[in-house]
C-alpha cells in the first residue's frame, strides 16, 4: 500500500505540471473551449498510460539497447512539435466569414502524440524504474504503473483544459488570440530543445 500511494503521488505531480499535452490542452480549451477538446482530452488521458504499458513491457528496452533509435526519436519529436507549434500559433483565429480557424487535436493524434513527447518518456521511464517489483511478471508492474497513471491523466488534463477555457475570457479579439497562441507556441517549441542537447 506505501508503495501504490508513492506510485499515484508521483504520477499526480508528473501529471500536473507544464509539458507539451497540458500546454496544448489548454490552447485547446482556450480556442474550442471544453466539448470540442474531449476528444484531445481522452487521448492523452488514455494514450499516455497505454504508452507507459507498452514500454513496461519491453519498448523502452528497444531505445536502451539502440541509442541511436533515442536520438531519432527525439528528432522526429522536435520536428513534429514545430508541425504542431505552427498550427497552434495560428488556430482560434477568425475568417472573413466569421468561423474560427484550425480545430482541436483529434483523439487518435493526441493519443499517438505521447509516443514523440519527451515529457511523456521521462515519466513513463522514471515510474517503471522507481516502482517496478524486480520479483513479479513486467505485466503486473507495467499495469500498476499504467492504472496510476490513468487515475491522475484524466482529472489534470480536465484542469489543464478548464485553466485554457478561464483564459479565453481575455482573448476578446484577433489580436489577443494571436499574442496568446503565438506566446504558447514558442513555450512549446522550446520545451522541446533540452531534448536535443
Amino acid at each position: 500500500m506505501d508503495q501504490w500511494l508513492a506510485l499515484l503521488g508521483f504520477a499526480f505531480v508528473m501529471a500536473f505540471t507544464p509539458g507539451p499535452n497540458n500546454a496544448m490542452l489548454m490552447i485547446s480549451g482556450a480556442n474550442f473551449g471544453f466539448a470540442r477538446s474531449v476528444p484531445h482530452l481522452l487521448g492523452v488521458s488514455l494514450g499516455f498510460p497505454a504508452m507507459v504499458l507498452g514500454v513496461g513491457l519491453g519498448l523502452g528496452g528497444v531505445l536502451e539497447a539502440y541509442p541511436v533509435a533515442h536520438r531519432v526519436l527525439a528528432y522526429v519529436a522536435f520536428a513534429y512539435m514545430l508541425f504542431l507549434a505552427w498550427k497552434l500559433a495560428f488556430a482560434g483565429r477568425v475568417d472573413r466569414e466569421g468561423i474560427r480557424v484550425g480545430k482541436p487535436m483529434s483523439f487518435v493524434a493526441a493519443a499517438l502524440f505521447q509516443w514523440v513527447n519527451p515529457k511523456a518518456w521521462v515519466m513513463a521511464v522514471s515510474a517503471l524504474a522507481l516502482y517496478v517489483v524486480s520479483d513479479e511478471p513486467a505485466i503486473s508492474s507495467a499495469s500498476r504503473v499504467a492504472l496510476a497513471f490513468a487515475l491522475t491523466a484524466f482529472p489534470s488534463t480536465v484542469v489543464w483544459c478548464l485553466f485554457g477555457i478561464a483564459i479565453s475570457r481575455y482573448l476578446d479579439s484577433d489580436r489577443r488570440v494571436a499574442i496568446f497562441n503565438g506566446t504558447m507556441a514558442v513555450l512549446l517549441v522550446a520545451s522541446m530543445v533540452p531534448t536535443l542537447l
